[in-house]
């Protein structure tokens, strides 16, 4: 199997969102990039996308030789033509169980010796996906958080068939990257970010549900009060800073609290179609939808921001 170091090309298969922002992530960083999707117009935009974004990031330094990276994107007219010599390949296709799993399997039919395959998706474990694919053992999740190109974070979960070997490169080769790499023992449905997130949304969609809060009031929490400090310490390191004894002093004087909040809770109420029409009532009163693709570039820039400023302060996690 490839170690992260012989590395040199990647194949990218699927390049709508997720899988152009790989294609960015992967040429900034030095490596030679193959780039194949089925919708001809999607290739065809590829490049000017890549080129746009390169130089949004580069603006807040985020990027740099941008020509030369440029250089290093090809686009493929078919998956095998992508696959066939390239040292890893990341799939970004449709989130959909039955079409990962057809191309999970044209991928293994064209994989060169010791190349390792890494899934974007979002939820679904690739246990659910390549139990019958070649070369199972060379799969695993390798899921970005988007936009790819500009969040840091990417979380790598192996299936119970897939190689150690493949998890440790998969890591060392998302490292040079860029990235950093969070490690999941073992598959679990949501994987960390979206069970993260789902938590909070259950709870955001039950007081709204209830009338505590407007929707643009529970934002604003988040905003400009607990993400603040999420943006550069997780929950642990939170609760560590926020008692005079640290994390045990602060289970001691709060966990009654939120063992009481947690029992409060015991039953899932999900979200019924009428409580998403008044998020999303709420949401368009405040921005109509026309205004969505402007506020998308928006988040962007301000991400870009953010993560430029964290990388000149910040210490990185430690391993």
């Amino acid at each position: 199997m490839n170690s992260s170091d012989s590395i040199d090309t990647v194949g990218i298969v699927g390049a709508g969102l997720v899988g152009s922002g790989w294609s960015i992530v992967f040429a900034l960083a030095g490596f030679q990039v193959r780039i194949f999707d089925r919708d001809p117009g999607v290739r065809d935009d590829v490049l000017r996308s890549a080129a746009s974004a390169m130089r949004e990031m580069a603006s807040v330094g985020l990027a740099a030789d941008i020509d030369a990276a440029l250089g290093r994107l090809t686009i493929c007219n078919s998956l095998e033509e992508a696959v066939r010599d390239s040292d890893y390949i990341q799939e970004s296709v449709f989130e959909h169980i039955d079409v990962k799993t057809q191309i999970a399997q044209q991928i293994g039919d064209a994989l060169k010796p010791g190349a390792i395959v890494g899934s974007s998706s979002s939820g679904i474990p690739a246990s659910a996906f390549t139990a019958q694919a070649p070369h199972r053992e060379r799969f695993l999740v390798v899921h970005p958080i988007n936009p790819p190109h500009i969040v840091p974070v990417v979380e790598l979960v192996p299936a119970p068939w897939t190689a150690k070997d493949a998890v440790s490169t998969a890591r060392h080769l998302v490292e040079r990257a860029g990235k950093i790499p969070v490690v999941l023992t073992r598959e679990i449905e949501g994987f960390l970010l979206n069970r993260l997130q789902g938590a909070l949304l259950n709870e955001a969609f039950a007081l709204l549900e209830d009338g505590y809060a407007t929707a643009a009031d529970i934002d604003a929490t988040v905003s400009y009060g607990l993400g603040l400090r999420w943006s550069f310490m997780g929950p642990f390191e939170t609760i560590d800073l926020n008692a005079p004894g640290g994390l045990s002093d602060y289970a001691r004087r709060l966990e009654p609290l939120y063992h009481s909040i947690a029992r409060s809770r015991r039953e899932p109420r999900g979200w019924p179609p009428e409580l998403i029409e008044r998020a999303n009532r709420e949401r368009r009163e405040a921005l109509s939808e026309q205004d969505l693709p402007a506020r998308r570039e928006w988040r962007d820039s301000m991400l870009m921001d953010l993560v430029s400023h964290l990388a000149r302060r910040r210490t990185p996690p430690q391993s």
